[in-house]
């Protein structure tokens, strides 16, 4: 025994050592996040409930990818629990003790075999989403580290020693010390910045089992309207960009990505990164899709957007903000908040909107519609039906908010159906008409948050007006707006999708439909019901309830694919290799479904618009008045 103890004091020594070594690096990181701007975190609640959010929400993103899964937990639980316990043997009991030694070791050859996992997908050939760079050595310092720490365990287990004891000791403290090196700038950054950002998330509320997706109101009096450097950030977003692992999930959902339009955002938040630190190294993953290399000064202060800046003012304007990437980063980072914090400030400090949105938002800050149309001909669509107004009524149980769908002329059949159905189950409703504007949803994804917040505050001030017990509206857009961003503003209301309802409805027995069975459908998810509230099962019950065969498309629920129309893309139109929407009805067109069950005028607008689509489109209220009026 006595042969080997000052081993047994340098070993858990060269833990010692690893952890202060990733101290420093860690706090050297820090003081760029230092930069930026300031933000409340609630500290002692978000440590508590670091563990929790680590195992329950990170784990059920990593689930996803089964290999992923299994890889992480051997190497990430193999690596802490080796280090933790080789760490504790300075207590001298532990130190002197064989059978100790022998768990450090079991320890130690667990993050072994992890350590050939994560090698498994980078050697002889790196998996395609995966970023190279110094991710890449990454595996060869985990099985140094482990591969050493395993026999110099075992060594001082078995009570040998001689010339192989410093070279084992060696070969850990190279991989362990080059693992905590890289805590600063390489692939280990993420493992400290991930932890922290879990817990000083800027979106507690994704933890907590709502939908946490609103945009923040912004301040329209501060000295700076968006962001325009890196420091314009706060503090805790510039932690969480840190936290990318560069895994390519994001770039994989993406898509614009997949329809070949200069953007990628796993490329974006490296750049948000690389931006903020001078020194980064170079990015290894897939570019923007053009082949387009980010340019610019880097640096805190440095401009961000720009032709001749890191992020192409394309890149920016091509994200549909359908948050298909935030569904699937498993470092929970919020890539859609970075891009419309980035808008805002080319919208509302440099007025450098793409041309053709120009129009649109002119029209809403005038009209209180992006097409300038009179808001009397909203209804136009009900001609014949009798609209019941809340100019008329006062006080009814639903208000049915028609959103900008109703201009149009194929949106305008849908909502004559949902009327229609309305009345035939009795239902005590009316509308705004010529009084509703728009919700402004088209203006804020843009950017424009003055006109934002001036049509909340109009529409607010117009529903005050009269009293009903909910609004119920088949404009997913306008749901969320309604829901979740104008209680930011005094509106707090009972919002339902046109769906909800419509289940409703059906279960009371208040509308009862035959039997379609002769007719196949697939259900495309609108990602503003979806992914933004969490709503995929009252469209598919109500398909149910009529009968249909219903088979769903292999990107369906949270995980869909967006339609192309959410975001402003329309409007901003930047040109790609492919279309969104023909992208979509092709994997509609998978499943062989004669008929695409829509939920939304923006998907109906863009599904339909596909030339050469093999399946019909037709909303969930259409389908349902059909199998209602079979049976009369």
């Amino acid at each position: 025994m006595t042969s080997f103890m000052p081993l047994t004091t340098v070993f858990p020594g060269l833990i010692w050592a690893m952890a202060a070594l990733a101290l420093v690096q860690a706090s050297r990181r820090a003081a760029l996040w230092r930069v930026g701007s300031a933000a409340p975190v609630a500290w002692l609640h978000g440590l508590a409930q670091v563990p929790r959010r680590y195992l329950v929400d990170v784990h059920h993103v990593v689930a996803r990818d089964s290999y992923a899964s299994r890889m992480h937990a051997v190497v990430a639980g193999g690596l802490l629990a080796a280090s933790l316990l080789t760490a504790l043997a300075i207590l001298p009991p532990l130190a002197g003790s064989r059978a100790y030694w022998l768990l450090v070791a079991i320890a130690f050859a667990v993050t072994a075999a992890g350590s050939i996992l994560v090698g498994a997908r980078r050697y002889p050939a790196k998996q395609k989403r995966l970023s190279a760079g110094r991710f890449q050595i990454l595996p060869f310092l985990l099985l140094a580290y482990a591969i050493g720490g395993t026999l110099t365990a075992l060594l001082l287990a078995l009570g040998a020693g001689g010339i192989a004891l410093p070279f084992t000791l060696g070969l850990a403290a190279a991989g362990g010390l080059g693992l905590a090196f890289e805590v600063r700038q390489g692939p280990m950054r993420h493992a400290v910045a991930g932890a922290l950002h879990l817990a000083a998330h800027p979106r507690p509320g994704r933890f907590e089992g709502r939908p946490d997706t609103a945009l923040q109101p912004l301040d329209l009096e501060a000295p700076r309207l968006g962001a325009e450097m890196p420091a314009d950030f706060t503090w805790n977003r510039l932690l969480s960009y840190d936290a990318c692992v560069s895994c390519g999930r994001c770039e994989i959902a993406c898509p614009a990505f997949a329809a070949g339009q200069p953007l990628n955002p796993k490329r974006l938040i490296q750049d948000l990164v690389a931006g903020l630190n001078p020194a980064e190294p170079p990015y290894a993953g897939h570019p923007y899709p053009g082949g387009r290399e980010g340019q610019g000064e880097r640096g805190p202060l440095a401009r961000l957007i720009g032709p001749d800046a890191r992020i192409h003012p394309d890149t920016l304007w091509s994200c549909t903000t359908c948050r298909a990437c935030v569904e699937e980063c498993p470092m929970m980072i919020e890539h859609v908040d970075a891009v419309v914090s980035l808008r805002r400030y080319q919208t509302l400090e440099r007025a450098a909107l793409p041309e053709k949105a120009i129009g649109p938002v002119t029209e809403l800050r005038q009209a209180g519609d992006p097409g300038g149309r009179p808001l009397a001909a909203r209804t136009d669509f009900a001609a014949g039906l009798d609209l019941p107004l809340m100019a008329d009524k006062a006080h009814v149980d639903v208000l049915l908010w028609l959103g900008e769908g109703a201009y149009d002329l194929r949106y305008g059949r849908t909502l004559r159906a949902l009327v229609r159905l309305l009345r035939r189950a009795n239902v005590d409703f009316a509308v705004l008409g010529a009084e509703e504007r728009d919700t402004g949803d088209l203006a804020r994804r843009l950017g424009d948050e003055a006109t934002f917040q001036a049509l909340a505050r109009e529409n607010i001030a117009t529903l005050a007006k009269y009293r009903f017990t909910r609004i119920v509206t088949a404009d997913p857009h306008a749901l969320h707006a309604l829901r979740n961003e104008y209680p930011a503003f005094g509106g707090h209301y009972a919002v339902m999708h046109h769906t909800a309802l419509l289940l409703e409805l059906i279960r009371a027995g208040k509308l009862a439909p035959q039997k379609l069975s002769d007719l196949s459908v697939t259900y495309h998810d609108p990602c503003y019901l979806a992914r933004y509230n969490g709503e995929t099962e009252a469209p598919r019950a109500v398909l149910d309830a009529i009968g249909l065969s219903r088979v769903e498309m292999a990107r369906s629920g949270k995980r869909a694919m967006c339609c192309g129309g959410g975001g402003g893309a329309p409007v901003s139109d930047i040109p790609g290799e492919r279309r969104i929407p023909d992208l979509r009805m092709a994997q509609a067109a998978e499943t062989g479904a004669g008929i695409v069950a829509v939920a939304c005028p923006s998907c109906t607008a863009m599904l339909e618009g596909v030339t050469d689509r093999k399946a019909e489109v037709r909303d969930v209220a259409e389908l349902l008045l059909q199998a209602v009026e079979a049976g009369r």
